[in-house]
Parts: structure tokens; C-alpha cells; sequence
């Protein structure tokens, strides 16, 4: 008697060989080590990391009017406070003024880009 309550407390191994699913596909367990397998999904193999200077080299080949607008705000905006730090206040509002402008130009820029790849084709 003992020895049969030994054996049925043990629980029961399942063979981890693929059944066949009611859909007719063989359901093979999940190996938390490897990826799923996803049917007509293939990704795409990082070749090389990118470092931020051929990052920023790459975007600003892409699209140049982003960096001319970032950095016309910056200006703007610093001879600006500059201006309004040395009390010549109507200097100071035209320079914030063209800070404005600066900003709206790269908002545009950036909404250009955008489009610009979007319609570009995949390659």
C-alpha cells in the first residue's frame, strides 16, 4: 500500500514531443530561451551600431534644415536674453520675435522630413 502511494504522488512526465492541434499544425512547446516563431515574419538583422556622431552625420544628410533651425533658435534666443540682460528691450523682443520664427521653421522642417519618408519607397 505504501508503495503504490509513493508511486501516485509522483506526478506524471509529459513527453515534450510535438502533438498535432486540432487546426492540423504541430504545436511545439515554447522555449522561453529562443524568440517565438511568428509565420511570414522574418526580422531584420542589426548589421553594425551606429555611434551618435554617424548617427547625427546620417539624419542631418536626411534632412539639413533641422539642424539650421535648431540651431537659428538657439542663437535667437541666447543673443536675445543677452539683450534683454543689457536692458535694450526692444532688441531684446525682435531677437525673441525671430526665436518664434526660428522654432516654426523647424516644426515645418521636421513635419517635412517626416513626409518626405513616408512617401520615400522601402528599400
Amino acid at each position: 500500500m505504501i508503495a503504490n502511494m509513493a508511486a501516485s504522488s509522483n506526478p506524471a512526465v509529459v513527453d515534450q514531443i510535438p502533438t498535432t492541434a486540432a487546426s492540423g499544425r504541430e504545436s511545439i512547446p515554447f522555449d522561453p530561451s529562443k524568440p517565438p516563431v511568428i509565420e511570414g515574419f522574418s526580422p531584420l538583422r542589426v548589421v553594425k551600431d551606429e555611434t551618435f556622431k554617424e548617427k547625427l552625420l546620417r539624419k542631418t544628410k536626411d534632412n539639413p534644415f533641422v539642424p539650421i533651425g535648431c540651431l537659428g533658435t538657439a542663437g535667437a534666443l541666447m543673443y536675445g536674453l543677452r539683450a534683454f540682460h543689457q536692458g535694450k528691450t526692444r532688441q531684446s523682443q525682435l531677437l525673441m520675435r525671430g526665436r518664434i520664427f526660428a522654432q516654426g521653421f523647424t516644426v515645418a522642417a521636421l513635419i517635412v522630413g517626416v513626409v518626405a519618408a513616408a512617401l520615400k519607397p522601402k528599400q
